[in-house]
């Protein structure tokens, strides 16, 4: 344990993302840097370098190629490249490598399944306390937002879908947006849709605004069927019609005949509205960046602007032009430089960060961290649900991203902030780094029995003949890098001391690297 602090303390001060180093006046470029021109050839580039031109902030440089592939795999698809993929594209000359990955990425399998989870976050798919969907309608509903993630369907058909579906929550599975709910009145139901898709919190509104959306939702009627735990939304035109009024003050004219969600589904999705492409641009930035334009990317109002209003306007004209697909908005952002920044500040300019000067760094989320330790080691997690239903236990093969249902989960998910999925907010995931989740990391032997008895990575604890294929090695497959020659001398000096066997000395080296912010931070 002595051995592994000590190498623990050298390596993480040496590794750790230059969070604290202080904005970067020495003209040498550091491992995360890379020399690319910083150059304006796209709307988000130039809407980004001018905004930080006017407050004299000075920009980032672009990232290495080391930060970068590790960093596009994880924000796409939620999962670390292998050592091969790294080296691979490291070694790599062609100059549109960046653009070929990116597109590569967003064609993969697990782009559907680390997305499922973003949005079951943000739709609220659980199946106990305090939702309530039970396990057949968690199991539908994500299977569904997979699918229509992994078939690129435009958000304006995706929202407009949850909005207007009627149906069983077992065979229907878009009717459970009115199902996920912890109030179903009208009034909860309109604090959802402002929440879900125009990024409003409603406890800020004027009350009459909020009772003229719940008035498109007022014959939203609930039934109950034979089946198990079964319910069915639909259209009750029995119900007394609602005073319906859109957000932006203008009165619905609404017939008995016609679903009122379907007369409002058609105000959210028009491509003028600047309630919804707002909404979902701001949100998708937030997303890929750290960080929303407006922030928090579910409290637009109109005393929260957003920091460059010119970037936010060219989001929004993507969407549009594109016709609302999503992945022609990721392609977008992910291929500008603003994105392509390094996290080493060059600027000590308070602001700096709120007006993207850099890329913002952010741990890795409970279910990706666990991943990446998983997909190193080659091992697996135990998951269930302390309600035991069906469906609420399962193989230990899958993925955590893979998790259908927010009641599903372990003890270290809870431990590193993965989201109870009951409000539907941004604010469920904590980020917040913790004694307890450091500790975890550093002396547990469940961390440790996946470094020590781990398949996949026992290869690399077998002293080579010459220790720098091991470094080299195990390098790339924790930070998709190689190691600096400083790194390199460093871990070197400590292979060489009397008290360090070979492997144990190995052991170390993977267990210092799981430990450094590097590793558990995107960056």
């Amino acid at each position: 344990m002595l051995r592994t602090t000590l190498i623990s303390a050298i390596l993480v001060t040496v590794c750790s993302v230059a969070a604290a180093q202080g904005p970067a006046t020495a003209p040498k470029i550091s491992a995360f840097e890379s020399d690319v021109e910083l150059t304006t050839d796209c709307p988000i580039d130039k809407a980004v370098l001018a905004n930080l031109q006017r407050l004299n902030i000075r920009p980032s440089r672009v990232c290495s190629d080391g930060v970068f592939v590790h960093r596009v795999y994880l924000d796409i698809i939620g999962t670390l490249p292998s050592a091969a993929a790294a080296r691979q594209f490291i070694e790599d000359r062609n100059p549109n490598k960046r653009q070929a990955l990116i597109d590569n990425l967003l064609d993969r399998e697990e782009f559907a399944d680390f997305w499922a989870m973003k949005w079951c976050d943000l739709l609220r798919v659980k199946a106990e306390f305090p939702i309530n969907l039970w396990p057949n309608a968690t199991q539908a509903y994500h299977r569904w937002i997979r699918n229509s993630i992994k078939a690129n369907h435009p958000f304006d058909r995706f929202a407009r879908e949850l909005l207007t579906s009627s149906g069983s929550n077992f065979r229907d599975p878009a009717v459970n947006f009115y199902r996920a709910l912890q109030s179903k009145d009208p009034q909860g139901v309109a604090q959802a849709v402002a929440l879900t898709f125009m990024g409003c919190r409603t406890d800020k509104w004027p009350k009459e605004r909020l009772d003229g959306l719940a008035g498109f939702f007022a014959q939203v009627g609930y039934k109950s069927t034979a089946e198990w735990k079964e319910q069915i939304v639909f259209f009750d035109p029995n119900k007394p019609v609602g005073n319906a009024i859109f957000p932006d003050g203008t009165g619905a004219k609404l017939t008995g005949e016609q679903d009122p969600r379907e007369v409002f589904a058609n105000w959210l999705i028009d491509p003028k509205n600047l309630w919804f492409n707002r909404n979902i641009a701001n949100r998708v930035w937030a997303w890929l960046q750290g960080r929303g334009i407006i922030y928090e990317p579910d409290d637009i109002r109109d005393d929260n602007p957003p920091c460059n209003p010119e970037l936010l306007g060219v989001l929004q004209q993507e969407l549009v032009v594109g016709k609302y697909d999503l992945k022609h908005l990721f392609r977008v952002i992910l291929n500008s430089k603003a994105y392509q920044l390094s996290s080493v500040p060059c600027d000590d300019n308070a602001q700096a960060e709120a007006n993207l000067a850099r890329y913002p760094l952010r741990r890795l989320e409970a279910e990706v961290l666990i991943d990446a330790i998983c997909q190193i080691t080659g091992t697996t997690e135990k998951y269930s649900s302390p309600i035991p239903e069906p469906f609420t236990f399962i193989p230990e093969e899958h993925r955590t991203i893979t998790l259908p249902d927010g009641s599903i989960g372990s003890p270290f998910l809870e431990l590193f902030g993965r989201p109870p999925r009951d409000t539907g907010m941004d604010s469920e995931r904590s980020g917040k780094p913790s004694s307890g989740q450091a500790l975890h990391l550093l002396n547990s032997s469940h961390i440790l029995r996946k470094i020590d008895q781990g398949p996949k990575i026992q290869p690399l604890l077998q002293p080579a003949a010459d220790p720098r294929e091991n470094i080299n090695a195990i390098y790339l497959t924790i930070l998709s890098r190689f190691p600096s020659e400083e790194e390199m001398k460093l871990v070197d000096t400590y292979s060489k001391l009397p008290v360090v066997k070979g492997r144990e000395f190995l052991i170390d080296l993977t267990w210092a690297l799981i430990n450094g912010d590097e590793f558990q931070y995107r960056h």
